[in-house]
């Protein structure tokens, strides 16, 4: 078995439910139909991966839908916020026997297979990997052990994440990622084509 095991955060894709920012912007049908579309790309990303996959859902498991029961274990997601919810995630990964965990959203348009790959190389060497995000936070984090201090006393959703994220691991090994943008709002999609089908009805 593989020791490597990648995490992945999502939202049950339900109205009114999901990606909300976007949703004061584009409306919540067009957010859910974005958010359906991320979560595909995501499955295309990491499905053939070849680690360990888990998907934790926000509401609950749903055994029929785009996660392939037979390349991903579904889990749910248990915590307040989400620094609990990442810590539950990556505590359980760590008492099931893994040595290298990976955590990732689901909202991620630019990130590829590749990426993921060198997200693990590169922990096999350094103490702590790191994706860092365009506003402030990050969009992918991996380590060799639970580090609780990461999920305590963050402001989940600012642009202080990464920095005091980053102050928690002074003086270990760390690798820093390419930055990415994740996507939150109608600006960080409005210039890419991909997401023109979604937008139509909002063009001015």
């Amino acid at each position: 078995m593989s020791k490597s095991l990648l995490l992945i955060l999502t939202r049950n894709p339900e109205l009114g439910k999901c990606k909300t920012r976007l949703a004061a912007t584009v409306g919540d049908n067009a957010a859910l139909e974005i958010y359906k579309f991320l979560l595909n790309h995501t499955v295309s990303l990491t499905k053939d991966l070849s680690v360990n996959k888990w998907v934790f859902y926000s509401e609950e498991i749903w055994e029929d839908d785009i996660w392939d029961n037979h390349i991903y274990q579904k889990k749910l997601q248990v915590g307040k916020d989400l620094g609990e919810r990442m810590l539950n995630a990556f505590k359980e990964g760590f008492q099931a026997g893994f040595d290298q965990v990976i955590i990732i959203g689901s909202d991620m348009y630019h990130l590829a297979q590749k990426d993921l790959e060198e997200a693990f190389r590169q922990l096999k060497n350094h103490d702590y990997v790191v994706g860092p995000a365009e506003d402030g936070g990050y969009y992918l984090l991996g380590m060799k052990q639970l580090n609780e201090k990461l999920f305590q006393n963050k402001a989940w959703g600012t642009n202080t994440v990464l920095a005091s994220t980053l102050k928690d691991i002074e003086g270990t090994k760390i690798a820093l990622l390419d930055e990415r943008n994740d996507v939150d709002y109608y600006e960080d999609i409005k210039d890419i084509g991909a997401f023109q089908p979604f937008l139509k009805h909002i063009k001015t």
